[in-house]
């Protein structure tokens, strides 16, 4: 299951990933409270990848220093 979070304020965009700690299959929100994973059959242990986006930093205008 993927979750992409815009940015807000302070708060940068980026990107949360629920997998099988296991096999690596990439759950949906309605498999989280299942007791295995439906793809390899072991008990479910998530594993959480979070992406964040890197933006930059826009002039704040005035006199540049050399």
């Amino acid at each position: 299951m993927k979750q992409i979070k815009e940015a807000v304020g302070p708060d940068p965009k980026h990107e949360i990933e629920v997998l099988c700690s296991n096999c690596g299959y990439d759950l949906d929100e309605t498999e989280l409270t299942a007791e295995s994973c439906l793809n390899c059959g072991e008990s479910l242990n998530l594993r959480q990848n979070t992406k964040i986006y890197a933006t930059s930093v826009p002039p704040a205008g005035g006199i540049t220093l050399v």
